[in-house]
């Protein structure tokens, strides 16, 4: 058995195989950048007006109106001193510009322009590369993308850009007595819901499973299907029969399938039998079967693993020091994730904590984490974990 900060350093230490794609700009929210990129191209590309308004030759009281620019106009303009041009936001500054003043700080009398007040020079004119310069860096390899990142890579002119893939998961969850929701419910039986929780929760992560499957406790199919879904996948995730009991077959699928054990069990509540794998560049959890149990697991423990299989540092969910909302005694030897609410700053820690019940998780939008025999007193700042 290990520790919780043993059984992450093991995740967060293991080498990973990292391949890249192009994909289109517009598809890459939240991706990882593959490398470097650099401006193809100053920015902006010439200089442009600030604002509505008028672009002046000189600085001076008033001025002869010898023309207009809009944006996106490629005639060409060369202010003398004592000319100005009627100019719109993002059009290019003629040559011979001092400045541009907006007109709600002019009038105009037939053909002349006359200042209410003096602008200072270069005022409201936008200079050519004052973002960016041609072959300047504008993101470093390993930058995840947002959407002002797509705004600033499709201002450069690119469409398409190479990022790290996601890896390929799959799940696998296993139990004679799950039956999947819609299905008619005979006696002893429970509607299989790990599956789609998991499945949920790396969606809104930004992953998704390329299978998922439901096996009966039955050694030779839990074997054969891990070999087969070892074939093709970088990440396989089992739900259920990882403990110690005459149907828990996982484990030892595992081995005969030639993974190698990692870690297996964790000194926690909820999520003891916990089993972390590797073959070659291929990884294996194996999640409790409890579904509070299996998705506070798979948040703490699979998505840090993810994360680092897509590029990412790997740090798994925001951790914050946030007050609690009233006393928490854990008279238990191990640490626990509590299923908690976070609102106004304040964690709630949750009723209905048992491994098996996930209604109070759905409640809630956070883990907090309390050691063992530890108590701790209202308005005292605990550990937290946001889930969303």
């Amino acid at each position: 058995m290990v520790e919780i900060k043993g059984a992450l350093e093991i995740i967060r230490s293991q080498r990973v195989h990292l391949d890249s794609e192009v994909v289109r700009l517009k598809d890459s929210l939240d991706r990882v950048l593959a490398e470097d990129l650099r401006a193809g191209c100053d920015l902006p590309g010439f200089n442009n007006s600030a604002m509505d308004g008028y672009a002046l030759g000189g600085l001076q009281q008033a001025y002869k109106i010898v023309g207009e620019v809009a944006a996106g106009d490629s005639q060409e303009f060369i202010l003398k001193k004592g000319e100005a041009v009627r100019i719109f936001t993002g059009a290019k500054v003629p040559e011979g510009s001092s400045a541009v003043i907006m007109q709600e700080k002019t009038e105009v009398k037939e053909n002349l322009l006359i200042l209410k007040e003096l602008p200072k020079e270069g005022q409201c004119i936008r200079k050519k590369g004052e973002e960016l310069n041609k072959d300047e860096l504008v993101f470093s390899k390993s930058y995840q993308i947002t959407a002002a990142g797509i705004g600033m890579l499709g201002s450069l002119g690119l469409h398409k850009i190479k990022v790290f893939k996601k890896p390929i998961i799959q799940l696998i969850t296993t139990g004679n007595e799950l039956v999947a929701p819609g299905e008619s419910l005979q006696a002893g039986q429970i509607y299989e819901s790990n599956s789609g929780a998991i499945e949920a929760a790396l969606k809104s992560k930004g992953f998704s499973s390329s299978a998922s499957i439901q096996m009966e406790d039955d050694f030779e199919l839990i074997k054969t299907g891990i070999s087969e879904a070892l074939e093709n996948t970088q990440v396989l995730i089992l739900s259920g029969g990882i403990s110690v009991g005459d149907y828990d077959f996982v484990k030892q699928a595992l081995e005969d399938n030639g993974v190698e054990e990692l870690f297996y069990k964790v000194k926690q509540k909820p999520g003891k039998p916990l089993y972390f794998g590797r073959k070659g560049n291929q990884f294996v959890f194996a999640l409790p079967g409890n579904p509070a149990s299996s998705l506070s697991c798979f948040y703490i423990y699979v998505l840090p693993l993810l994360q680092k299989l897509s590029g990412l540092p790997g740090k798994g969910l925001l951790e914050l020091n946030l007050p609690v909302s009233k006393d928490f005694e854990n008279k238990g030897d191990r640490p626990v994730f509590l299923k908690a609410n976070i609102d106004n700053n304040w964690v709630e820690i949750l009723n209905a904590q048992g491994s098996s019940m996930i209604g109070s998780m759905a409640k809630g939008n956070a883990l907090a984490h309390v050691e063992a025999f530890e108590k701790i007193e209202k308005g005292s700042l605990i550990k937290t974990l946001l889930i969303s």
